[in-house]
Parts: C-alpha cells; sequence; structure tokens
C-alpha cells in the first residue's frame, strides 16, 4: 500500500491538469525539488502547501484531507501485530465448549463498534485473539475448526476497520489481508465480502477512486445474498460521485436501494457488520452533497442525524452525525453563511466517537469551501485550527 497519500493524490491530480512541477511551482510559489520531493514521499507536506495545491488543483478539500491522514498515519508504528495474532491463532484448533460463547462475545464486541472508544475496543479484540489462541489446544472436528475460523475472521474484521479509524493505514491493511484469509479458508463469502469493502473504503479515503469501484464490484461479485452488497454498492456510489459520474452514480443509487428493501430489518441495527435501512441516507447524502445537489444533501443530512438520535436525545450513531454535520456546514458555506458552517464544522469535529479518515476526507471539503468562500476570516481560521488538532 503507498504510504503517502498526500503524494499519491498531488501526482493524480496535476497530471489530469496537465501541469508539471514547474508550473505547480510557479502556481503555489514553493520550490519543484520540494514539490518533487512530497510527491515522492521523501519530505512531508505542510497543511499551508496542501491548501495551495488543493486550490490550484481544484481538489474539493481532497489534498487537504490526505496531508491531515499522512499526519495521522505516522503514529502507525507495529502495523503486524494483529496479523501476528492471528498467525498464532492459525497454529491451535478448537475447544468445542468455546465457539459458542466465542461466537456472542464476537458478536457484541461487533455490537459496540458504534459508541466504544477505537483503541479501547482494539485492545478488548485482541486481547480475545489472544485468549482464544491460548485456550485451543486441542485438535477437533471440521465443523468447530470452521467456527473458530469465523470467530477469527469476525474478529479480524473489527480490529481493522477500528485501526483504520485511528488513522493506522499499515496495520488496517495487514489485519484486513489476515480476514480474507481466513474467510477464504473458512469458505465464508460475507467476511470475504467485507475484506473487499474494507478495500474500497480504503481506497476512497486516499483518493484511489478507480480502486474504490474495482474493490467494491469484486466485493459485489463475491457475495450477493447478504447485506454486505449494498454497502460495497454505497462506495461505489461515493467514488463515481468524486469522479464526477452523476449519472453513473444516480443508477448505481437507485440499484442499492432496491437490493437493501429486499433484506429485512435487522434486530441489532448497530452491528457494524449489518447494513441497517437507515444508513441509506448516509450513502446518499455524502453523493448529493458531492455531486452540488445542496438541497438532498441537506435533506439527507438532516434524515441521519434524526435517525442517529434517540428520543432522549443521545447520540446513537456518532460517526454518521458527525459526517452529518460537516455535509450541514458544507452545504451553508456554499450558501455564504459562515457562522453556520463553522458552528456545524466545529461541532462535528468534536464528536468523540471518531472514524479519523473518513471524518478528515469531509471536512477537507469544508476547509476547502471556507477557504475559497471566505479567507481570512476568523471563523475560517478556527475551524482550521480544529481540524489540525483532530488529525
Amino acid at each position: 500500500m503507498t504510504m503517502s497519500a498526500f503524494g499519491q493524490s498531488l501526482r493524480e491530480y496535476r497530471v489530469r491538469a496537465g501541469m508539471s512541477l514547474s508550473r505547480l511551482s510557479d502556481a503555489v510559489h514553493y520550490s519543484k525539488g520540494y514539490l518533487s520531493n512530497v510527491e515522492n514521499g521523501r519530505k512531508a507536506p505542510t497543511a499551508e502547501l496542501a491548501r495551495a495545491c488543493d486550490g490550484v488543483l481544484r481538489a474539493r478539500g481532497e489534498l487537504i484531507a490526505a496531508c491531515h491522514l499522512d499526519v495521522a498515519a505516522a503514529r502507525d508504528t507495529n502495523p503486524w501485530q494483529t496479523a501476528e495474532l492471528l498467525r498464532r491463532l492459525h497454529a491451535y484448533d478448537a475447544a468445542p465448549g468455546t465457539l459458542a460463547s466465542l461466537e456472542a462475545t464476537v458478536f457484541e464486541l461487533c455490537c459496540q463498534y458504534v459508541c466504544r472508544n477505537p483503541a479501547e475496543l482494539r485492545a478488548e479484540a485482541q486481547d480475545w485473539l489472544q485468549h482464544v489462541a491460548a485456550l485451543l489446544r486441542r485438535p477437533t472436528g471440521l465443523r468447530a475448526h470452521r467456527s473458530l475460523l469465523v470467530s477469527a475472521g469476525w474478529l479480524a474484521l473489527l480490529i481493522g476497520c477500528l485501526e483504520y479509524d485511528l488513522g493506522m493505514r499499515a496495520s488496517a491493511e495487514a489485519t484486513r489481508v489476515a480476514a480474507r484469509q481466513l474467510g477464504e479458508e473458512a469458505d465464508h463469502s460475507e467476511i470475504v465480502g467485507w475484506t473487499c469493502e474494507m478495500s474500497a473504503w480504503f481506497a476512497l479515503t486516499q483518493g484511489r477512486y478507480p480502486d474504490v469501484i474495482a474493490n467494491a464490484r469484486a466485493g459485489q461479485a463475491a457475495v450477493s445474498d447478504r447485506s454486505v452488497v449494498v454497502q460495497l454498492i454505497g462506495q461505489e456510489a461515493k467514488a463515481l460521485a468524486r469522479m464526477g459520474s452523476i449519472a453513473d452514480l444516480r443508477s448505481t443509487l437507485d440499484r442499492g436501494r432496491r437490493i437493501l428493501d429486499q433484506f429485512p430489518e435487522p434486530s441489532r441495527t448497530e452491528h457494524h457488520f449489518i447494513v441497517d435501512p437507515a444508513k441509506w441516507d448516509f450513502y446518499a447524502m455524502d453523493t448529493y452533497r458531492l455531486a452540488g445537489d445542496d438541497d438532498r444533501a441537506e435533506r439527507h443530512a438532516r434524515e441521519v442525524i434524526a435517525q442517529g438520535t434517540g428520543s432522549d436525545g443521545v447520540e446513537l450513531s456518532p460517526m454518521r452525525i458527525a459526517e452529518a454535520q460537516l455535509t450541514l456546514g458544507v452545504v451553508a458555506a456554499r450558501k455564504g453563511e459562515l457562522e453556520l458552517a463553522v458552528a456545524a464544522g466545529l461541532s462535528a469535529l468534536a464528536v468523540p466517537r471518531q472514524s479519523l479518515p473518513s471524518l478528515l476526507m469531509v471536512a477537507g471539503e469544508l476547509d476547502s469551501e471556507l477557504g475559497r468562500r471566505f479567507p481570512g476570516e476568523p471563523a475560517t481560521a478556527e475551524f482550521r485550527d480544529a481540524l489540525r488538532a483532530l488529525r
């Protein structure tokens, strides 16, 4: 995996614009040598360079987000930790008495994804991997062995998602690969489908949109009778929106909605690997915002907030709500409403449960809109300071 999201994105946008390094250097007032080092990952970009390049190359905040994401990913110093735990787990077979309790525990951990501190939940899930590896010493039958592989696969998916939420790109990818191997060994197409969804999500937040579509479609081919197919279609639609394929994204959204309606409503909608009907407003919100359909984007954003808030005012889906607030901020900025835009943005960045790459991606859009429409305003600087602290 390319470790410099900013460098890769910068090169792609520059080439797409038909701009040489020399011309970009003249436009942003940074040396050609420095820009070359940044593109190749030898130098880290500054936030100021990211904004300058984003404006010149009309990247709609994507280069700003990529810069912040690289800073967060620098914390990822032990990318093979979870993969090593999973390798050890493979060395043992299952004790039959542990299987039912293990499956129940894994299910509950997946339900806690939406609200638990991601670092704490990751640590607990890794503890379960260690605990299972220590318990499973005696060989059992093939059915029990497969059950263990499946439970381990769900744990790996959960841990990989949490690692990516924390900005740990290398760890998340290593864990995703291990999860796919477990899914393939267990002949469990749904786990394999979710690893494709994770690849699509990773590529989306790193600006690799053709890879998003390739992974999303590979996942759809691997599994069609589980709700993961809806999320794969949603990721495909998000990539199409960012590529400007408006007609294609509308037909993709319609297809996803029809398929989602075929599934019964789940009893535990908080389970991270079960797509609930309310999530379609979340997908639609993102795509319509990028398509410039502000009225629909705002309508879906408000629905996301309403569906994600309990009758007592408690946020049941804080990560979705944060991105909905950022969407309202982008719409407000486009309407010239600076104070509303910044207030919505600051509220989103203050949400305690965050998926850092996804949040930074949308926050970068708001940063770009504020910089373009309200340069030099104290409120714009306030949002940028909060964004810098977030990363």
